[in-house]
């Protein structure tokens, strides 16, 4: 990290919680970019048996909650892969060790590390690791948000809002039959009015391509607060809105995140479609 970054106009906590999210992430993505054994295979299943864990999953969450818990043992936790505790400092970890699990059990690029901390309830750090990329986003609460890279580091800013017939939109699916039988009806009802659509595989990076200028938009249903919170905030600090059905925060129920001028007809448009629901 650079000197030109200041966290949240110079708050001492944001700054070491952002510099631990950047170290944390930064060996959890070398543990899983590097150390992927060739024959990987599911240690366990979730919703689904589709929705799968590696070892890998499991490995990468316990070094990231040893080393933040080695710096700051007050702190909660929220963990894909188990970690929970509320901790009594006021500040929780929001973790998900190896966001794209599918992508990474088959060899695909594209998967990612996301931690965020939240202060008194409130998403204030947001580190997404993208070790294939060899791309770090981050942000702190009212500071920006940024990707560091070989070739230095870049301040983050949304595109320019399109036209929604003329955006490309990103999206995921659950793993629940029922579920992802109605997401892909929803987006084939899309299709027609938007550009195009994509599907990346990690939640995480999705938010932080529409932060980077690579996507117009992006919306799921069925996350978890550890696939969002980090991505959320980079989003946001970038430039995006984000919410869920009108009036309401990103949930599981629904997530957008788009620039202003994108994401009011697409929320809109989620909307009649009836996204939110199976």
């Amino acid at each position: 990290m650079t000197d030109s970054v200041n966290p949240a106009q110079n708050d001492p906590l944001l700054a070491e919680l952002l510099g631990l999210a950047l170290e944390a992430g930064r060996r959890a993505g070398a543990l899983l970019r590097d150390g992927r054994p060739d024959d990987l295979t599911v240690a366990k299943t979730k919703s689904s048996p589709i929705d799968v864990v590696t070892e890998m999953d499991i490995a990468a969450e316990k070094l990231i909650t040893g080393f933040l818990a080695e710096h700051r043992p007050d702190d909660g936790f929220l963990g894909e892969e188990g970690a929970a505790s509320p901790g009594t400092s006021g500040v929780r970890w929001v973790i998900d060790p190896l966001d794209g699990t599918v992508n990474y059990l088959y060899g695909l690029p594209t998967w990612s590390v996301s931690i965020a901390a939240e202060r008194d309830g409130e998403t204030v750090v947001g580190v997404v690791e993208a070790p294939m990329r060899n791309e770090t986003y981050r942000a702190a609460l009212g500071g920006g948000a940024y990707v560091d890279t070989a070739a230095g580091e870049r301040r983050l800013a949304v595109r320019p809002a399109p036209p929604l017939d003329q955006a490309l939109i990103s999206t995921g699916f659950a793993y629940v039959q029922t579920r992802r039988a109605h997401q892909a009806d929803v987006a084939q009802r899309m299709i027609p009015r938007l550009r195009d659509i994509r599907r990346g595989g990690s939640a995480a990076i999705d938010l932080c391509d529409v932060a980077a200028g690579r996507l117009d938009g992006y919306y799921e249903r069925g996350l978890n607060p550890w696939d969002l919170a980090a991505g959320d905030l980079i989003a946001r600090e970038a430039g995006a809105l984000t919410g869920g059905r009108p009036g309401e925060r990103p949930s599981g129920e629904l997530a957008i995140a788009a620039p202003p001028g994108v994401f009011e007809p697409l929320q809109a448009l989620l909307e009649q479609l009836g996204a939110w629901h199976d």
